[in-house]
């Protein structure tokens, strides 16, 4: 692996380092493009003003899905391509990507079906109840769109009797269900870093730079000022802008008005519910709430993950998950489980993210497209480069979009593709062993050549892929030890000095709540961070202010934001 400070742009002030293409945004989408150029030997530079993966990215569902609610709104290609994407992520990713069923209960028989048939055909009011047939209907079709590269079984349908014999906890008013399959995904805000790792990895002078501002653009030269405070230019002949909800105002910072997001709220938050958990017996229940909107609740990482709102809202800067979304969330917990207890104390984490939609004239969220796009703002008298701005989509179909896009741009470049990223395994996934016995096999070889006990092997390939390999291997190496943290069980000095010094991190922050699940799982403490900074501040070189001032800022973080206080 190449050291972490070969990739990061560092370049003297008075030199303009030149790029095929500048990515501007290493979120899953700019992530995903840099990847996909950089294989097909494409000089790219990936600039983001803070993390990679830490803003909407780090704001999902959690979930890698074929959108089934994408059937109503007559989105039959992206319905189409999102299962595709799925069923490759699930052959790609296996070490973040697992399959999950899915229960979806229903309480009417015919309900919503002619409301579904006038979305269908354009119209803009979307069907508050869906009934069983329509349920059956869609079903039927996803798994029809689902078929290629099919890993998972087809649906299941059952009435009432059934129903509540698979799902008891759920409310007796429901008269039919079904089981279909998705799928989740563990760490996406790793995946993000792998995407970007693997960019860096493929082509020799890519460049990625994180925590790095965009001042502005002056006859095709880009400025930036890095985390030293040090200003550098690049320049490209093709500019990405992948932003996000932000992308309006990086293409004003280019000299370039546009009006091209108009975003969405979504909120989530995670309970600790054993009783939950065990009842939803490793499914998710994607719901219709009492309103009529979607919700959604499953077993992540040993916690109850519940979700999502639907809101317009446009300062993703500060987003954050409100008491009337909570409240909300609780009275739907309620009403779908009535035999179990919800309130606000089981409550171990949430968060929020604008969602970069369109912008759109719709009359409910729900309704705007969930769609990818790729507007061309061609060269300008005071900008001599084109902008390609990525609007819309979901983290499910990054892989497709960052394909479409990368053709665009190697048809201007008059570069042809020379590697298909559609079956490519991605960071700790290449060579991951995806059955019982390859599993056994490639631990109890670790486990023998490391040292290490099997349990431990085990974990690190769950955290963390094949990439486990080369964090077993520092280890051994170094002189950081392998023994368990006192305040943070399953997690040793040696896994935290090794991501601190190779992933590019910045911040105690991208520790805790980006290269690790640390945060969101709800297992900090003000002993567990002081205990990981001091780990951090000898990896990084810290003295003790900015180690100080790194707890500060996270305990603020997580207080504000995450509804955690430490």
């Amino acid at each position: 692996m190449t050291d972490v400070n070969e990739n990061d742009v560092r370049a003297d002030s008075d030199t303009i380092e030149k790029f095929d293409v500048i990515i501007l945004g290493a979120g899953i989408n700019g992530a995903g493009l840099f990847r996909d150029l950089c294989l097909q030997g494409i000089k790219c530079l990936i600039v983001d003003k803070a993390d990679f993966g830490s803003g909407t990215s780090a704001a999902p569902s959690r979930l890698i899905h074929g959108g089934i609610k994408y059937l109503e709104t007559g989105e039959l290609g992206l319905v189409a391509q999102s299962t595709l994407e799925r069923n490759l992520l699930l052959r790609n990713a296996p070490h973040c990507v697992e399959p999950l069923a899915t229960f979806i209960p229903s309480f009417s028989l015919m309900k919503g079906a002619f409301a579904a048939l006038r979305t269908l055909f354009g119209s803009t009011t979307a069907p508050r109840s869906r009934g069983a047939i329509l349920i059956k209907i869609g079903l039927a079709l996803y798994d029809l769109y689902g078929a290629r590269h099919r890993v998972m079984p087809k649906h299941q349908f059952m009435f009432r009797k059934r129903a509540l014999a698979e799902m008891p906890e759920v409310t007796p008013r429901i008269v039919a269900g079904g089981i279909y399959y998705d799928a989740k995904i563990s760490r996406p805000e790793r995946l993000v870093w792998e995407l970007v790792r693997d960019g860096l990895d493929a082509r020799p002078g890519a460049r990625a730079a994180n925590f790095t501002t965009l001042l502005g653009q002056q006859a095709g030269a880009l400025s930036f000022r890095d985390p030293t405070g040090r200003e550098w230019q690049a320049s490209g002949v093709l500019v990405v802008n992948a932003a996000g909800p932000w992308i309006d105002d990086v293409n004003a910072t280019l000299g370039t008005e546009s009006r091209l997001i108009g975003g969405t709220k979504g909120s989530h938050i995670l309970l600790s519910h054993p009783d939950l958990v065990r009842s939803l017996k490793g499914r998710m229940i994607y719901f219709e709430a009492d309103d009529g909107r979607i919700c959604l609740v499953y077993e992540y990482l040993g916690l109850a993950l519940v979700g999502s709102t639907d809101i317009k809202a446009a300062d993703p800067e500060n987003v954050r998950c409100e008491d009337d979304e909570i409240d909300y969330f609780i009275a739907s917990l309620r009403s779908l489980l009535p035999r179990l207890h919800f309130d606000r104390d089981q409550i171990v984490y949430a968060y929020s993210g604008i969602r970069p939609l369109p912008a759109s004239d719709a009359s409910q969220p729900g309704l705007i497209s969930r769609d990818h796009s790729a507007p061309v703002l061609e060269p300008a008298a005071n900008r001599p480069f084109p902008i390609v701005s990525l609007v819309g989509g979901k983290w499910t179909t990054f892989r497709g979009f960052a394909e479409e896009v990368a053709d665009t741009i190697l048809a201007r470049l008059v570069r042809a593709r020379t590697t298909s990223t559609q079956m490519l395994a991605i960071g700790g996934g290449r060579d991951f062993p995806v059955d019982d016995a390859a599993r056994k096999a490639w631990i109890a070889a670790r486990a023998t050549k490391t040292g290490l006990a099997p349990q431990r092997v085990s974990m690190l390939l769950s955290r963390y892929g094949t990439t486990a390999d080369l964090v077993m291997k520092d280890a051994a190496a170094g002189g950081v030890g392998e023994t368990e943290l006192t305040h943070v069980s399953g997690y040793s000095a040696a896994e935290i000095d090794w991501i601190a010094r190779h992933e590019m991190v910045e911040h105690l922050a991208d520790i805790v709540m980006r290269r690790t699940t640390l945060a969101i799982e709800g297992r900090l403490s003000a002993e567990a961070l002081d205990e990981i900074s001091r780990i951090a501040a000898t990896s990084l070189g810290w003295n003790e202010e900015r180690r100080a001032e790194e707890v500060a800022v996270v305990c603020a973080h997580l207080k504000q934001f995450n509804r955690v206080h430490l």
